[in-house]
């Protein structure tokens, strides 16, 4: 009986954050006119989401073509030809690989911040301020922060498969000697706008309204002590990574069960 008490218990407050949650991002959307109003406010988290964080967008792309370009290459050497290494590395990232690394980096990276910088606001009590002066802290903190994380992440998620098929050109071309025009035409011949390039772009946008609805939640609903924002941090990496997941599998089942 204390168990199935425990179950409901559980089972109420999941529906409780759920619809905490769909309130919170409707609120955004609201006061998202009043926060373009004040554009200066959504390009500076433009530039800390976005411009911060290419670094390790970057770096991690040029990497993860490396290392699919040697896969790829040892692959297609027993059981077809080397050159079509090219095509192999660009479906791998614009499908999946893009999307999907370039989002856990971003929760990583800009999401834990924006988590941290409005739980500490909280914390300093800074929110509750505005609102004595009649200020919304959505429209002033949470709707700028919300959407330069979502502009932010297909961008980023775009250069990461970029740098990705860059590192598959350095170790198919220039190291092991493919032959430029076929890497390249080959690539071309298969990569469909529609199927590959376009559907990866919706699945980084989608990525980028959880990661950053999640980070935003998480930071504004936390407990405002040290440890609840040390654990609202660690709540918006984990649940980002979980959340990236699952739409891949599902949005990757509708985008991709016809071909």
């Amino acid at each position: 009986m204390g168990g199935l008490r425990k179950l409901g218990s559980v089972a109420i407050e999941v529906v409780w954050q759920l619809g905490f949650i769909a309130r919170f991002f409707w609120l955004i959307l609201v006061y998202s006119g009043q926060s373009f109003t004040r554009l200066n406010l959504t390009i500076r988290e433009l530039y800390f989401s976005g411009v911060l964080s290419l670094l390790i967008i970057l770096v991690s792309g040029l990497f993860v073509g490396l290392v699919l370009g040697l896969q790829g290459y040892e692959i297609l050497q027993r059981y077809g030809s080397s050159d079509s290494m090219g095509t192999m590395v660009a479906l791998s990232l614009l499908r999946e690989l893009g999307p999907v690394v370039a989002g856990l980096l971003f929760a990583s990276r800009a999401g834990s911040a924006v988590t941290a910088e409005i739980g500490l606001m909280k914390v300093t009590e800074q929110l509750k301020a505005m609102d004595m002066m009649a200020v919304s802290p959505i429209a002033r903190v949470v709707a700028p922060r919300f959407w330069g994380g979502v502009i932010s992440m297909p961008l980023l998620a775009a250069m990461f498969s970029t740098m990705g098929i860059f590192g598959g050109w350095l170790i198919g071309v220039v190291f092991i000697g493919i032959d430029d025009g076929a890497f390249w035409s080959q690539m071309q011949a298969a990569v469909d706008f529609r199927y590959d390039v376009l559907n990866g772009v919706i699945k980084s946008c989608a990525f980028g309204v959880a990661v950053s609805l999640i980070a935003v939640f998480q930071g504004y609903d936390c407990v405002p002590t040290a440890e609840g924002v040390s654990r609202a941090i660690t709540r918006t990496v984990v649940s980002s990574a979980l959340a990236i997941l699952a739409l891949d599998f599902v949005m990757t089942s509708f985008m991709f069960r016809g071909l």
